[in-house]
């Protein structure tokens, strides 16, 4: 329930943020559900460990409030006993956001990155209007008599984005076309004007493909880290040559590796600080405080160190600290 929740509010923030997506290229209510709904998968793998420790503790701290925790102790049972219905939740939570993390967030991403770049460049954004102006961007009209699918008729196009290169074509016809570079317009039978540096010049030309260039300068666009299928990405780790690129990437082979397991290492954090506080019989009040600090500075320290991670040695000794903590949070609760 909580999952769903903090989920379901995640989505809807997500949702108003790319509201102006929405606003500025048109698209369908449908599309722009279905594109924010792409998103579910990578909203589920960060806020999954939060999840688990808020469960655990809630649940826990109801035991020990009622005096359940202390009777099962009377009755024998040990520390880890008590927590282990903690620590197997963990453990499948753990296997499950490993799963979530190497093969559905990768590929929901892909998705997300693809739907979002036709959605906005595509062919499914344009919507040429028949006998009307429509502005593509600032500076770059279109005007067009009749409009059949992707083919259109009488076509007038109005390119001043540069001042020293202003354009101004008529066509007979035209043809949209969507490359992997964007939008283009292949017209037919028409001429030009070009007012550029060197004055004005006018033409004539049987066929001239014009790219409407609507991409926005984006120089990290074409490289996603997290859309890149799990294996690519332990190959290419070997053999990139941009420095910020190969940081992204351990960056990402840390979330996606490591990470999961905070998820059992918070399951521990809690369990110890609510059952060793209440099995010494004082008032376990602050024990939740307790609880919630030790989440935050373990966060905390794994946030920032997987953040300034810059080789694989760095992945390694990351790994190692990770596990580490692990069995020392294992050995303290099973410490009488």
């Amino acid at each position: 329930m909580l999952l769903m929740i903090l989920t379901g509010l995640a989505w809807m923030m997500q949702i108003m943020s790319m509201m102006k997506f929405l606003l500025t290229y048109g698209i369908k209510f449908s599309s722009f559900v279905y594109l924010t709904s792409l998103m579910i998968p990578f909203i589920i793998s960060i806020i999954v460990p939060f999840v688990t420790f808020i469960a655990i503790i809630f649940i826990y701290n109801k035991m020990i409030t009622e005096n359940e925790v202390t009777v099962m102790a009377a009755s024998g049972l040990s520390p880890w006993q008590i927590a282990s219905p903690a620590i197997k939740l963990s453990i499948w939570i753990t296997i499950a956001h490993l799963i979530l993390n190497i093969w559905l967030v990768p590929v929901s991403q892909s998705m997300f990155y693809s739907t979002q770049w036709n959605l906005r460049y595509g062919l499914a954004h344009l919507k040429l209007q028949e006998s009307a102006f429509t502005k593509l961007a600032d500076g770059l009209v279109v005007y067009v008599d009749n409009v059949s699918g992707n083919d259109l008729n009488q076509v007038m196009l109005s390119d001043m984005r540069e001042e020293n290169n202003q354009l101004l074509i008529f066509a007979q016809r035209g043809k949209l076309v969507a490359t992997v570079h964007g939008l283009s317009i292949v017209t037919d039978n028409g001429s030009l004007q070009i007012q550029g540096k060197n004055g004005f010049t006018t033409g004539t030309f049987d066929n001239m493909d014009m790219d409407l260039n609507l991409i926005e300068n984006d120089k990290d666009a074409s490289f996603r880290v997290r859309r890149i299928p799990s294996g690519t990405l332990l190959k290419t780790v070997f053999s990139q040559d941009d420095m910020r690129q190969h940081q992204l990437t351990l960056v990402e082979i840390c979330t996606r590796f490591i990470n999961p397991f905070l998820n059992i290492i918070l399951a521990l954090v809690c369990t110890i600080a609510l059952l060793k506080t209440s099995l010494l019989r004082r008032r376990a009040s602050f024990a939740p405080a307790m609880a919630v600090l030790g989440m935050a500075f373990v966060m905390a320290l794994y946030m920032s160190m997987s953040n300034m991670v810059t080789s694989l040695t760095d992945v390694g000794i990351l790994a190692f600290g990770t596990f580490g903590l692990l069995f020392v949070l294992v050995g303290l609760l099973l410490k009488k």
